[in-house]
């Protein structure tokens, strides 16, 4: 072996001892978060007499799958179930909708005082969300909307998220303005280049606050808590807590509960997570 290629042959071992251990580190982290999921559906298919048992039984000896049937006896899970589907799908729905049209509002359009309603727009996102929950909760008292569905769906489709519009807002700086400039010579109107320019190009971003906002609104307690009284509109994360409190010696189904929550998200971000990935990625590449 020649001089010149042992220092090079050097570097590439050194890659490669650097790559395994970056592995092995990040395998460790992954279990290290794996485990209480892992845990929690085991537990889910227990005895009562195994789920804190000593040394930790992973895999029940006689899987118990009528837990989850037990928990729509015990509280009406399926209306549960049904209340949190509507207004996560109407929330996000809105969610999305008022985003797009927000971010491009600031992206690309001129109107007089953007850049200060930018700011305030902004400052907002460094204001915490439990600090306004007590005027929001008397202003739908004003409007008669406690114990339904409203408070948790009306303000989503007036884009009350900063940070959504705000990753719109990056990402449509990136895409060239060049094919907004043609579509107006051609006679295109702003609602036009909106819907068939602007909204194909920017599936990624859209898959990306899609995602984020499933997961808040799927997995909201303090609003639903606050604004939701009767049983009959409670969604999933109040029948979980409320089987929680009455089921204290009984946590495989609580853990049942749980897992049946989990999954559809869990599922859902594997089947989006080329988009989630790519567009959180793009949108720190804008910038004109």
């Amino acid at each position: 072996m020649s001089e010149m290629s042992q220092p090079l042959v050097r570097h590439k071992t050194v890659q490669k001892i650097h790559l395994t251990v970056v592995q092995i580190v990040l395998t460790l982290f992954l279990i290290t978060f794996l485990l209480p999921a892992i845990w929690m559906v085991s537990s889910s298919l227990k005895a009562s007499t195994e789920v804190f048992a000593h040394p930790i039984v992973w895999i029940p000896e006689r899987p118990q799958w009528n837990n989850y049937a037990r928990i729509f006896e015990i509280l009406p899970f399926g209306r549960f179930l049904w209340n949190t589907i509507l207004v996560t799908g109407l929330a996000v729905l809105g969610t999305v909708i008022s985003s797009v049209m927000v971010g491009y509002s600031f992206a690309r359009l001129n109107w007089p005082g953007k850049n200060l309603f930018f700011g305030l727009m902004i400052s907002t996102m460094f204001l915490p969300e439990i600090v306004t929950l007590i005027p929001r909760f008397m202003i739908f008292r004003e409007l008669k909307w406690i114990d339904t569905f409203y408070p948790l769906i009306v303000p989503h489709w007036f884009a009350v998220n900063a940070v959504y519009i705000f990753l719109v807002n990056q990402f449509l700086r990136g895409l060239p303005i060049e094919l907004e400039e043609a579509a107006l010579i051609d006679g295109a109107n702003r609602f036009q280049i909106l819907t068939q320019i602007i909204i194909p190009l920017s599936k990624p971003v859209i898959a990306s606050i899609t995602v984020f906002a499933l997961l808040q609104h799927y997995n909201a307690f303090i609003e639903p808590l606050i604004f939701l009284r009767s049983m009959d509109n409670w969604t999933m994360a109040l029948g979980i807590r409320a089987l929680n409190d009455t089921n204290v010696q009984n946590w495989e189904l609580v853990f049942a509960a749980g897992t049946m929550m989990v999954a559809p998200v869990l599922l859902l971000f594997i089947f989006a997570q080329r988009y989630f990935v790519q567009g959180i990625a793009l949108t720190g590449f804008g910038g004109r």
